[in-house]
């Protein structure tokens, strides 16, 4: 398994718990910077993806 699908899958957790956050604080910008990381981790978690498919994993 490729590192960047097990720091990416950290990044959505740490994501939709700040998203959360933001929702129950009423913090806009927290809420919205939960929603960039979880999309960043996404991303991350499917590069490691196809590194791990190019690796044939």
């Amino acid at each position: 398994m490729d590192k960047d699908r097990v720091v990416g899958s950290a990044k959505v957790v740490k994501g939709k718990i700040k998203e959360a956050a933001g929702k129950m604080l009423g913090d806009a910008k927290l809420e919205a910077e939960g929603k960039a990381d979880e999309i960043q981790g996404k991303v991350q978690n499917a590069a490691g993806g196809v590194k791990d498919a190019l690796r044939g994993e």
